[in-house]
C-alpha cells in the first residue's frame, strides 16, 4: 500500500546511504563471529574470556575473535542504530508524527527482541537497543557537538569506573572475596545445568532454560549495557548529522585520520587488557575479570571507529569497493540476517536440533560463520532483487508507521 501524499513512510531504496549498508553488512558478520560461541557454551560464563578448554588451532582461533572482534563489533553495530535514528529524524524531524512513529519501532524491536531471546537465544541484543532508542528519542533535538561530547563522555565514564572497580578488586585480600568465591560456585552449578538442558533438552525446556538465562544474566547486564549503547547511539548519530557518511569521498581525508588516531589507541588499550588475562575463574577472579573488560571497553570504542574509517576508506578503493559492495544487501537486511543467524546456530547446536553442542571447536565455529554468511549475502542480493525490504524490515516497518508497506518490486 502507497504512503499517503506527504506522510512520513519508510526511506525508498534509492534515498539510502550505501556506505552505511556495507558498513552494516561488516557488522553483521562480526556479531555472529562474536555470539556463535555462546550457541555452544554456557551463558553463565560469559565475560570470563577464552574457554580454558579451548587448545591448538581453537586457542588462536578463539584469541583473534576474543582481541580484534568481541566486544568491537557490538560498539559498530550500535553506532549505526545511531546513524539510521539520525536519517530517520532528520526527514521526520522531533515532531508528533516522527515521536509516534520512532515510539512504536522501539516498540516493536522490544517485542523482537524478547521473542529472540525466548524462542532461540538468550543473548539478544534487540531489547537492549529498543530501551536505549527510547532514550535517545527522549533526549530531543541536541546539539550535534553535545551529542558528540555526552557520547565519548558517558562511554569513558562507565569503562573507567568498570577500570577502577576492577582494580579496587584485585588488591583486596582475600578474605574479602569470600563471597565471590561461593557466589563462583553457585555460577558453575548454574552453568553446569543450563548446559545440559541445552544439549539434551527439548524445544520446550530449552525455552525454559533461555527464559532463566534471560532473566539472570542478560536483563542485570542491561543496567551496563542500555546507557552504553546509548552514548554510542550518540556518537552514531553525529557522525550523520555532521555529513561524514553522506559524501564519504569527500571525507577520505577525515576517515584516514581518524583510523590514524583511533586504531593505535584501540589497540593500546586492548593489549593492556590482554596483559591482564583472557581467561578468568568467573566470580573467583571477579577483580582481573572487571579490569580486564574494563580496559576492553576502553579499547572497543575507537576499534570500533577505526574499522568504521577502514571499511569508508575501502569504498573509495577501485577493486575493493566493488568487493565491499558485496555486503549491502546482507546490510539492508540486518534484521532479518540476525534473526537467521540465531535460527541456524540453535538448530545445531541444541539438543532439540542437530545437538552439536560442545562438540565443534572454536575454529570449527569461525568456518560455520563465514559459510552461512556467505550464503546470507547471496540469498540477501537474491531476496532484494524481487522485494523492497527483508521479511522483518518488511514487519518492522508496517508496525511502526502503522500502514503497510508495498512488498514487492
Amino acid at each position: 500500500m502507497p504512503p499517503l501524499p506527504g506522510a512520513f513512510a519508510p526511506i525508498h531504496a534509492a534515498q539510502r546511504i550505501p556506505a552505511l549498508d556495507v558498513v552494516r553488512g561488516f557488522a553483521l558478520l562480526g556479531i555472529f563471529l562474536m555470539n556463535i560461541e555462546w550457541f555452544t557454551r554456557p551463558f553463565q560464563q560469559m565475560g570470563s574470556g577464552i574457554d580454558p578448554a579451548a587448545a591448538g588451532i581453537d586457542r588462536s582461533a578463539a584469541w583473534l575473535v576474543y582481541v580484534f572482534v568481541q566486544g568491537k563489533f557490538w560498539v559498530l553495530f550500535s553506532l549505526l542504530f545511531g546513524m539510521g535514528f539520525a536519517v530517520m529524524s532528520t526527514r521526520g524531524g522531533h515532531g508528533a508524527q516522527f515521536r509516534r512513529t520512532y515510539a512504536r519501532r522501539c516498540v516493536a524491536l522490544l517485542a523482537f527482541g524478547l521473542l529472540h531471546a525466548l524462542l532461540l537465544w538468550p543473548g539478544d541484543i534487540l531489547h537492549a537497543y529498543a530501551i536505549a532508542g527510547l532514550l535517545l528519542m527522549a533526549l530531543g533535538e541536541i546539539g550535534n557537538r553535545a551529542r558528540l561530547g555526552l557520547g565519548i563522555g558517558v562511554y569513558a565514564v562507565l569503562a573507567a569506573l568498570t577500570v577502577v572497580g576492577g582494580a579496587l578488586l584485585s588488591v583486596l585480600p582475600a578474605e574479602a572475596t569470600a563471597e565471590f568465591a561461593k557466589a563462583g560456585e553457585e555460577t558453575d552449578a548454574a552453568a553446569a545445568a543450563a548446559a545440559r538442558v541445552y544439549a539434551e533438552g527439548g524445544y520446550w525446556q530449552v525455552v525454559l532454560q533461555r527464559a532463566r538465562d534471560f532473566a539472570t544474566v542478560a536483563l542485570p547486564a542491561a543496567m551496563m549495557v542500555v546507557p552504553m549503547a546509548l552514548s554510542v547511539f550518540m556518537l552514531g548519530a553525529w557522525l550523520v548529522r555532521s555529513g561524514r557518511m553522506h559524501d564519504i569521498h569527500a571525507q577520505r581525508g577525515w576517515f584516514a585520520r581518524l583510523a590514524l588516531w583511533t586504531i593505535p589507541a584501540g589497540l593500546a588499550f586492548v593489549a593492556l587488557s590482554v596483559r591482564v588475562g583472557t581467561g578468568f575463574d568467573g566470580m573467583r577472579e571477579m577483580g582481573p575479570m572487571l579490569l580486564a573488560t574494563g580496559l576492553m571497553l576502553l579499547g572497543n570504542l575507537p576499534l570500533a571507529l577505526g574499522y568504521l574509517a577502514l571499511v569508508v576508506l575501502g569504498l573509495g578503493t577501485p577493486g575493493l569497493s566493488r568487493l565491499l559492495s558485496w555486503l549491502a544487501p546482507a546490510g539492508r537486511m540486518a534484521l532479518s540476517n540476525y534473526l537467521l543467524q540465531s535460527l541456524v546456530a540453535s538448530t545445531l547446536f541444541y539438543g532439540y536440533g542437530f545437538g552439536l553442542w560442545g562438540q565443534v571447536g572454536r575454529a570449527g565455529q569461525v568456518l560455520l560463520v563465514f559459510a552461512v554468511f556467505a550464503l546470507q549475502v547471496v540469498a540477501s542480493g537474491w531476496w532484494l532483487s524481487r522485494f523492497r525490504f527483508g521479511p522483518m524490515e518488511w514487519l518492522w516497518r508496517w508496525l511502526a508507521y502503522g500502514r503497510r508497506p508495498q512488498l514487492r518490486l
